[in-house]
């Protein structure tokens, strides 16, 4: 069983407008006037194959690169926000969770540890050293936990886990301050295909329980395939195709981009 859902079902309302994206570094042009849009509840993938912009128009999004032009706007289209000259953490205030193709957590820390650390800086408490930290947000830590699968790992230290476990300790992170929109940097890298379904089926059924939206770049068109709602391709630094998973599956210019000629399977 998959977790495709068909665009039918969606919400048509747009939680992230991209328009017009751009950007330069020295004489190569890496994005050239991205537009795409993700709407609420959806699961959108941003592919292509190596080179085609998806980082850097990733982590332009997520406040790490400036773009030379363009707009990115957070909210519908009546109450949105433009996201564009924010900080990572400012765009992360304003409801934008991350995830990173490396786990970006504390290994010699505990599971519960890593997520209390995300509450603590959601509710903006780390420097109340006063307080102790072990004590503080323990309960919705661990509800977050209990969501991942990680409840009964919760004391262990993140190194002692299976890889597969340390991507879901880094979703619950992300997770913590109660993102509209998700993003993930290829959150399968690494995994075996078992994981990779068991990941993805998980981030499917939590964020439609909380109504969070998901861009993701992945390398993995299985992955792809199975969980996206709809997908947009890049080729250097252009959108080369978007739409529904089988609509792109089959575009001829999507098959020329990752093969040269042939079938995207």
């Amino acid at each position: 069983m998959t977790g495709q859902a068909t665009h039918s079902t969606l919400s048509r309302t747009v939680l992230l407008s991209v328009r017009g994206l751009a950007k330069s570094f020295g004489g190569v042009q890496a994005v050239r006037g991205v537009d795409f849009e993700v709407g609420a509840g959806e699961l959108l993938a941003l592919i292509g194959p190596n080179g085609a912009g998806k980082s850097t128009c990733f982590n332009m999004i997520n406040g790490q690169i400036r773009p030379d032009q363009g707009s990115i706007r957070l909210g519908n289209p009546d109450h949105s926000k433009e996201l564009v000259g924010l900080t990572p953490r400012k765009v992360w205030r304003l409801g934008v969770g991350r995830t990173f193709q490396i786990a970006a957590v504390f290994g010699s820390m505990s599971v519960i540890e890593n997520v209390q650390m995300a509450l603590l800086s959601h509710a903006r408490e780390l420097h109340e050293f006063w307080r102790p930290a072990r004590a503080q947000h323990r309960a919705q830590a661990l509800e977050l936990l209990d969501a991942v699968g990680l409840a009964d790992q919760a004391t262990l230290p993140v190194a002692t886990l299976a890889y597969g476990q340390v991507k879901a300790v880094e979703l619950a992170v992300a997770l913590a301050n109660q993102p509209r929109l998700l993003l993930m940097d290829e959150p399968t890298a690494g995994m075996a295909p078992a994981e990779r379904v068991a990941l993805m089926a998980l981030t499917r059924r939590l964020v439609t329980e909380r109504g969070t939206s998901v861009l993701f770049t992945e390398h993995s068109m299985d992955v792809v395939f199975a969980f996206a709602d709809r997908v947009v391709v890049l080729a250097r630094g252009e959108v080369i195709a978007q739409g529904s998973v089988t609509a792109v599956r089959q575009d001829p210019r999507v098959r020329e981009a990752y093969f040269g000629s042939g079938r995207l399977t």
